[in-house]
């Protein structure tokens, strides 16, 4: 072979990409495509929402057993709430956004009524009072709280914002007095972790509409003052910090259930015991099927499965964002970064108490976690997204080129859809 033709040889492999390269330049297209955002939420929600499924029945079998009798009473009340949030989801994909808009004061109203009503009707267990039970029915109303809060203060900052700016006078009255009086009342009930999810919520309006940073920085001093007497006032929330800062000191009290937690992802190791083979659900973790139940995935998944679980709350977080981002419309901007905000939050939250970084506040995990109260509300934001994400620029046409889907074409062969 003449000097000619290699140094030919060379210049041609050096002018062809790199596979790195050729996979960065087809990520960078795909994330580019009008759909990428509704695809994104979709897939991210029916993997989590699977998975979800999986690791409750897991979880909750023995001590569903032990109580019921049936390994699969949780597992069975999970999947129908599942089932009745799936069609709500549906249905919100498929609102106008107007409809968001409208909603928004009889929702705050209407989780006003439910926190006031736990108030006195309510029952306490584990230190707070957040259930109602009418018959065999548990209602948590400081969970459809938060989507309230979303709806209702992404239509008031949307109606008084000019140029991204809010005066003063429209941060005073009445969006602060609307979230003190939701903290308040869901502070009365002792329940700090709501609480501080609400908050996330009311700073990302605050952070998207543009309030300045002094204003930022006020609301966090009074917060952080905030949560220190609520933290000081109550023996049991003390009792709580003290199992946090050192568990494996307080391991047969206060830090008993952190311990047990970070046993179960200890022992999970890089692919995990298997599915349905966890030890510390046998009356070792308290609370398995809901609010460790990450602990519960990285001893059976593994490193691995608390990874994946990462990466899709990341993905589902991009999606809400990006579209926040490529909107023009303020109310759409501020309700997709509130929606992304409380989802992605709770799930630091919950995670960070899982593995020690956060103190256990009992929020559950989004999609994941036991509870239809803390799920449907949730499954009613993503289809909320979902509605977004198809009013993106170019999303429209790109639907109508990929043409009626399964569900509109069951709907239109029976004759309901126009």
């Amino acid at each position: 072979m003449t000097a000619g033709a290699v140094t030919e040889e060379q210049t041609q492999a050096q002018a062809r990409p790199s596979w790195a390269a050729t996979q960065l330049a087809t990520a960078r297209e795909l994330l580019s495509r009008p759909l990428t955002s509704y695809y994104l939420i979709l897939g991210c929600s029916a993997l989590l929402l699977a998975l979800g499924l999986m690791m409750v029945l897991s979880a909750s079998s023995i001590e569903a057993l032990q109580m019921m009798g049936d390994p699969f009473y949780w597992f069975l009340k999970q999947s129908l709430s599942v089932a009745l949030g799936l069609p709500l989801m549906y249905v919100c994909s498929r609102l106008p956004q107007r409809f968001f808009r409208l909603a928004g004061y009889p929702l705050l109203a209407l989780a006003i009524i439910g926190l006031v009503m736990t108030i006195f009707i309510g029952s306490s267990e584990l230190g707070a009072q957040r259930w109602i039970y009418i018959g065999s029915l548990t209602i948590q109303p400081s969970e459809p709280a938060k989507l309230a809060l979303v709806i209702w203060g992404a239509d008031l900052l949307a109606r008084k914002a000019r140029n991204g700016r809010i005066e003063w006078r429209h941060l005073l009255i009445p969006l602060m007095p609307g979230v003190a009086i939701l903290a308040v009342l869901v502070m009365i009930g002792r329940d700090l972790g709501t609480t501080l999810v609400l908050m996330i919520i009311f700073l990302a309006l605050l952070w998207v509409v543009g309030a300045p940073v002094r204003l930022f920085a006020g609301i966090m001093a009074l917060l952080a003052m905030a949560t220190v007497f609520m933290i000081t006032s109550e023996g049991y929330r003390s009792d709580r910090i003290d199992g946090w800062l050192d568990p494996w000191a307080n391991a047969q009290t206060t830090g008993f259930q952190a311990v047990q937690g970070q046993i179960a992802m200890g022992s999970g190791g890089w692919f995990g015991l298997g599915l349905g083979s966890s030890r510390q659900k046998w009356d070792w973790l308290p609370h398995a099927e809901s609010d460790f139940i990450f602990a519960i995935i990285g001893e059976e998944l593994g490193l691995m499965g608390t990874l994946t679980v990462l990466v899709l709350f990341g993905l589902l977080c991009y999606a809400g964002l990006r579209i926040a981002v490529r909107t023009k419309d303020s109310f759409v901007r501020l309700a997709a970064a509130a929606c992304t905000a409380w989802i992605g939050g709770q799930a630091i939250v919950n995670i960070g108490a899982v593995i020690g970084a956060l103190p256990i506040t009992g929020i559950p995990l989004p999609l994941l976690s036991y509870g239809g109260s803390a799920l449907l509300p949730t499954l009613a934001a993503l289809g909320m997204l979902l509605s977004f994400a198809k009013r993106e620029p170019g999303a429209a046409e790109a639907l109508a080129a990929r043409g009626p889907g399964p569900a509109a074409r069951a709907l239109s062969w029976l004759g309901l859809k126009s």
